[in-house]
């Protein structure tokens, strides 16, 4: 299914993702049971569909069942979670696998048919807007929970959540500050300068602007605001992402459907964005590398509490992934590999580029022909199993500041027809993800990732178009 490469630091049955295909039969049973009863929950159901290519079930935060489904979830995989929530009430979840969780012993609940659905998008105050609905919201701003019923139709509640950081299911008052707070961290992460005349610099600062964030807002928060404006700039630079951002927003859902968020980095780096990123809460998952021909690895690292995944990329060579390359600074290579020629044309994604591409999850097939309608092509699936549909659609192409091309031209990492066509004709820059999970697959496919990782090396592409 999965091929992970084992070593000393990284046992590969550590990540052995496994398929529960029984949990998401089993929810979405109930799902589907509840979208019956729900008129509301069934007409959004079939907008999000038909309008953003994305399926109900992966919006779905929580479910409220009845108690006497313990042995049930069990019987699926999932256990006991220990998280905040209610008097009475026991929280289940999948420990290995992508699903919603699921509240036993709410009121009124029929055995059977979920009393209440919770959505989860982005902006909670957006998605109320944007259906033209005046119920009160539960929670202050700055709460790290927030929530408001949607509709209540035959004993069956639809409610929408907001979170910050959090994974707790009882609305507290925000901390006395924080409000403010976030609108500060969200300031400073928005107005990070990342052009320096030294990428060291350009590190440091970032390093400075993540100090100033945690000494105002808990770090779990400064996760959620990080990639939240890692977005809005990835977004600037890539028409598909704003494409589908706009079809997203026109039902108030943001980019609650994300999967992981894609940074490339060089060598020189990558110690560095391993540890910024520890320090807003991620842990280190599964690393890949993809081998000698190919010439590129990746950390992969994941804030449960957040529900933000990160593919870290950077470019490695025969046995580097023996050793902790995410913390060891790797020496300069002889030749740049794609991940390296893309950072050297256009900056680390830390710094000025951005991220590489943003994967969220919807319906593939549905995605890609919606899409194409708008204008936005699909590139060929490098993964199509039942469980795993990924691709990318066709690369936004970006300018390449000259300088950068002259410096790779004097170094001899580039040839001079090379330099020639990034100077006329720019590079590929970035991507939106189609991805599609099935049966809570919460790995990757290495084998399919190297080949489109390939597919989109600069040289390879100018190469094909001259041909």
């Amino acid at each position: 299914m999965v091929t992970l490469s084992a070593s000393p630091q990284n046992p590969a049955a550590q990540f052995d993702w496994p398929l529960a295909y029984g949990a998401e039969q089993l929810l979405g049973r109930w799902i589907e049971t509840f979208l019956l009863r729900n008129g509301f929950g069934r007409r959004l159901a079939d907008r999000m569909r038909d309008e953003t290519g994305t399926e109900f079930y992966e919006w779905v935060d929580h479910l409220v069942m009845a108690p006497e489904h313990a042995a049930e979830l069990r019987a699926v995989g999932l256990t006991e979670a220990k998280v905040a929530s209610a008097a009475g009430v026991t929280v289940f979840h999948h420990p290995k696998a992508m699903m919603p969780r699921v509240l036993l012993g709410g009121a009124n609940c029929e055995r059977g048919v979920p009393a209440v659905v919770a959505l989860r998008p982005e902006s909670l105050v957006d998605f109320l807007a944007h259906h033209d609905l005046a119920s009160p919201i539960e929670g202050a701003f700055g709460a790290r929970l927030r929530r408001a019923t949607v509709s209540e139709e035959n004993g069956a509640r639809l409610d929408a959540v907001e979170r910050l950081g959090w994974r707790g299911l009882v609305v507290e008052a925000p901390a006395a500050g924080l409000p403010e707070a976030v609108v500060k961290a969200r300031e400073l992460f928005r107005a990070r300068k990342r052009h320096f005349a030294n990428d060291a610099e350009g590190v440091a600062h970032a390093f400075a602007v993540l100090d100033q964030v945690l000494a105002l807002v808990p770090r779990d928060v400064a996760c959620e605001l990080f990639f939240a404006e890692e977005r809005v700039f990835w977004e600037f630079r890539n028409r598909a992402g704003r494409v589908q951002k706009r079809r997203q927003d026109t039902l108030g859902l943001g980019w609650g459907n994300h999967d992981h968020h894609t940074f490339r980095c060089s060598r020189q780096h990558f110690p560095e964005l391993i540890e910024f990123l520890s320090r807003l809460g991620l842990e280190k998952r599964e690393r890949y590398y993809a081998g000698e021909e190919a010439g590129w690895g990746a950390q992969i690292m994941e804030a449960p509490e957040v529900g933000i995944v990160v593919f870290a990329d950077v470019d490695l060579k025969p046995g580097e992934i023996d050793i902790d390359f995410a913390k060891q600074r790797l020496p300069e290579l002889p030749a740049l590999r794609t991940v390296g020629l893309w950072c050297a044309l256009h900056g680390d994604s830390f710094l000025q580029a951005g991220m590489h591409h943003l994967e969220a999850r919807f319906d593939f097939v549905r995605l890609r022909d919606q899409l194409s309608l708008e204008g936005v092509a699909t590139m060929k699936p490098f993964s199509d199993f039942a469980f795993l549909k990924q691709a990318f659609t066709e690369g936004e192409r970006w300018p390449v500041r000259p300088e950068r091309v002259d410096g790779l031209l004097q170094r001899g990492l580039i040839t001079a027809a090379q330099a020639d066509g990034f100077i006329k004709d720019g590079a590929l820059g970035s991507h939106l993800e189609n991805l599609q999970r099935k049966g809570g697959f919460k790995g990757f496919n290495q084998k399919a990732v190297s080949a489109i990782i390939a597919a989109t090396d600069p040289r390879k592409v100018q190469a094909a178009q001259s041909a």
